[in-house]
């Protein structure tokens, strides 16, 4: 994937959505962005700081380029991407306070319509109401919480919509999905019989912890035990230590590798033996990160992923392959995490309401949620395959696992495992 294209050629691959939306309106000269000469703003709320930063920074870049590529133009508007920073240095991750304080800027924004964002699913929880009191889209390249956009925890999801009308979509499948998915990889392909469940404590690997647990025990496989680690802890050997006593053949790390994922690690192998030894199976909390790849305690690891695999997506001449080629062309290597190819197709549902809008925040969002909503054919979208967003829910109409195993400081891709 060294190729070099031409911007003509990512030109012509790559104006999707944005070339079958047709002309914007223009005869509402009133609200932000009502007059189609104004530049639109779409923030891009990710957690550029800690161990993240690497996907983050990726992300921005590949919309950045697919924004080049359509010269800045959705319908008749101009767009341009605006950073927020949603994580901190000293908590080197997204950051509660730094999430809320953002919903506030996106809204102060005048000409901020949309936000593509967050990252972290705990970090939409805090954002989406705060936008959603100002009709302002928000669409996910990577909260799989269910609860979003469906009954999951009490009360959800109607109490991040308190307009009672939604504006909040993704372009990626859930943890339910997701959770289920590796706990019938765990029975059906590991063949493992007790398996120890752990969480970060978190709201995210809360609940993906509990939905691999639910559908393990419903597999037949024995839950010797459930607990939290703690980020901040200098080591865990005490708590593998524990676990030992237990004698699993199966580890499930339900939470994000940002939180001293590296430690566990290596702990979990030192005391419990390697990852063929015990089996480790984390979720795409896990993925997407250059700093894990590089560890020895990492190979091995079975993680999953809530979409297509970049590695599906890289051969031929397809929408992504073209992509892909275009950012090794400009930053020298492959994207750190399929995350990346998402953020665009993010990106391109918002181009598309955006491009169908009069402009502004309230138009934009009944886009997605009004009629038949987004739908993005298989030969525009930067994924290739259609995405439609469900006007009712927000959800995305596919559901797609991959299975990755990381090997030679890498993750690759070993399979897909729909779930139905």
């Amino acid at each position: 994937m060294t190729r070099r294209i031409t911007a003509v050629a990512l030109i012509a691959v790559t104006a999707m959505a944005v070339a079958a939306c047709g002309k914007a309106k223009s005869d509402n000269p009133t609200g932000n962005g009502g007059n189609t000469s104004k530049t639109l703003i779409i923030g891009v709320d990710l957690p550029y700081q800690g161990a993240s930063a690497d996907t983050s920074n990726a992300t921005y870049n590949a919309m950045q380029l697919y924004l080049d590529s359509v010269n800045s133009k959705a319908g008749n508007y101009t767009v341009k991407l605006q950073k927020y920073d949603d994580s901190t240095a000293a908590a080197g991750k997204w950051d509660p306070a730094t999430c809320t304080a953002n919903a506030t800027k996106h809204v102060n924004n005048t000409d901020e319509v949309a936000v593509m964002g967050t990252y972290n699913s705990g970090c939409a929880l805090l954002q989406v109401p705060v936008l959603n009191r100002a009709q302002m889209l928000m669409v996910s390249h990577a909260n799989t919480n269910p609860g979003l956009t469906k009954a999951w925890d009490p009360n959800t999801p109607a109490k991040y919509y308190p307009t009672g009308k939604r504006t909040y979509a993704r372009v990626i499948t859930t943890d339910d999905y997701q959770g289920t998915a590796a706990a019938r990889f765990a029975k059906q392909n590991l063949h493992v019989t007790k398996c120890f469940v752990l969480d970060d404590n978190e709201i995210y690997g809360q609940g993906i912890a509990q939905a691999f647990a639910k559908e393990a025990a419903a597999q037949g496989i024995q839950i010797v035990g459930t607990q939290a680690w703690d980020g901040k802890q200098p080591n865990y050997k005490s708590l593998f230590e524990g676990i030992k006593a237990k004698s699993p053949d199966c580890i499930y790390f339900g939470g994000i590798y940002d939180n001293n994922g590296g430690q566990l690690d290596k702990d979990k192998v030192a005391v419990l033996g390697d990852n063929d030894t015990v089996k480790l199976i984390a979720p795409d909390g896990w993925t997407g990160y250059p700093q894990q790849d590089k560890l020895a305690q990492a190979q091995g690891i079975y993680m999953t992923f809530a979409g297509l695999d970049q590695s599906q997506l890289s051969g031929g001449s397809g929408p992504a392959a073209k992509l892909l080629q275009a950012y090794q062309s400009k930053y020298g290597s492959a994207p750190p995490s399929s995350y990346v190819l998402y953020g665009v197709q993010a990106l391109q549902v918002i181009m598309k309401a955006i491009a169908g809008s009069d402009g502004t925040r309230a138009s934009v969002t009944q886009q997605v949620f009004g009629g038949a909503g987004i739908d993005i054919p298989a030969s525009e979208a930067v994924l290739g395959k259609e995405f439609k967003i469900d006007s009712a829910t927000g959800d995305v109409n596919t559901i797609d696992i991959s299975i990755l195993q990381m090997k030679d400081g890498k993750e690759s891709f070993l399979q897909s495992f729909p779930v139905s």
